[in-house]
């Protein structure tokens, strides 16, 4: 790191390679934080979490009891030790706190005055941030395992809801209404997600073992279906045909610039596909151990070279390098299954929520052996840029003598 540091002082090389060889150290080096906890409020398993990006400050659970609190992550103690405090709770004694678990929250992507819970007793509700009151309430006719809304759309307010029943919801936040169906799974939609890099464009996975991409803006069905065999006849003759995995689809994430897209099947496989033209590129993850019937929330890092997956598997949360398929490491220290993570990329830290009803902080640490061996770099690297004579470190002193 400090030939990094080098370099860029002496105008060799680019600062985002500083900015990315720092922010994958750091994810490497991820460790259970002693110091850091979480103020426990759920009675019950936490469901799903999700860290705002305007700030990068608060974070929402939401929990098997239909609790939803808010945490103010931020440190104001001045001392290493602290917990981050439940700064606001809609509780069991709210009248509008959800009858059943909560099994999506999401922050409005572009102000934390307001945020947006789904939960099993069929509805999805808008709360205003300041008054905990629900500014929307929409019904459903069965159990909501999902809803998303995009992170950069300008052009529309839409929120894809998933729901029991086979048609995708697309939920007008302006106008307060259900305004389309997408039609085509045959199974409860289990996740969706839009993508980062297109605003019009989504991704559904259903228990029917497929995931279905949608540009909104037409009228016909889905642009694509992703097909495990990459349309192979004969790789697919004795199995399902065109299937994006051989059990339920339960998990959808995309990586932070958009052009790929993650699955993660009851087949305990995760598949890598190249989002824009549908291809499964073939990584193998090896096992990733899925058992859960309703969504799974993994999670991808963002600002590091290369990209890293955080799946919960069991009670661990397994790492994976996304291109490679190599397993990194498996973070342990929950009590039972985990079923949630949030990746901050301000700090490139990770939270986790499971069923033993904690959220644990996972942050880099940086280790005495590491500096040693960042200095060993830095002394190996200056020779070499001094060796071969680079006019930034060649020395233009000069005498009168000479």
């Amino acid at each position: 790191m400090l030939g990094f540091l080098s370099g860029r002082r002496a105008g060799l090389d680019d600062p985002l390679r500083l900015r990315r060889a720092e922010s994958t150290r750091r994810i490497l080096s991820l460790e259970l934080n002693p110091d850091r906890d979480v103020e426990r409020i759920h009675g019950n398993g936490v469901n799903t979490i999700d860290i705002e990006v305007i700030e990068g400050r608060y974070m929402l659970s939401g929990g098997a009891d239909g609790v939803i609190v808010i945490y103010d992550l931020e440190n104001f103690s001045g001392k290493p030790h602290y917990t981050c405090k439940a700064i606001c709770t809609v509780g069991r004694s709210s009248r509008y706190v959800h009858k059943f678990s909560v099994e999506t929250v999401q922050w409005y992507p572009h102000d934390t005055g307001m945020f947006v819970s789904s939960s099993f007793d069929k509805t999805m509700k808008v709360w205003d941030t300041e008054t905990l009151k629900p500014a929307e309430v929409f019904q459903f006719e069965g159990n909501v395992y999902c809803h998303h809304m995009s992170p950069i759309a300008r052009k529309h307010s839409l929120i894809a809801v998933g729901t029991k029943e086979p048609k995708i919801q697309l939920c007008d936040l302006k106008s307060g209404s259900r305004i389309h169906v997408l039609q085509g799974h045959r199974g409860e939609v289990l996740s969706v997600c839009w993508s980062p890099r297109y605003e019009h464009i989504l991704a559904t996975a259903s228990a029917d073992s497929r995931v279905r991409v949608w540009d909104v803006r037409r009228a016909a069905g889905s642009l694509f279906t992703l097909d495990q065999h990459n349309g192979d006849k004969s790789k697919a003759a004795s199995e399902a045909v065109n299937t994006t995995h051989d059990g339920r689809v339960n998990g959808l994430c995309f990586s932070g610039d958009g052009l790929f897209l993650l699955t993660t099947g009851t087949d305990n496989r995760m598949r890598l596909w190249n989002s824009a033209t549908g291809e499964n590129t073939l990584v193998n993850y090896g096992k990733v151990s899925n058992e859960s019937r309703k969504g799974l929330k993994f999670t991808v890092s963002g600002g590091c070279s290369p990209e890293f997956v955080f799946v919960p598997c069991g009670s661990s949360v397994a790492v994976y390098a996304l291109h490679t398929g190599k397993l990194v490491t498996m973070l342990r220290g929950h009590y039972n299954n985990v079923d949630c993570c949030e990746f901050h990329p301000n700090y490139q830290e990770l939270y986790s929520g499971g069923k033993d009803c904690n959220i644990l902080a996972w942050v880099p640490v940086l280790r005495g052996p590491d500096i040693e061996e960042e200095t060993r770099v830095l002394k190996k690297d200056a020779a070499a840029r001094h060796s071969s004579g680079n006019p930034a470190f060649e020395d233009a002193w000069s005498s009168d003598e000479d």
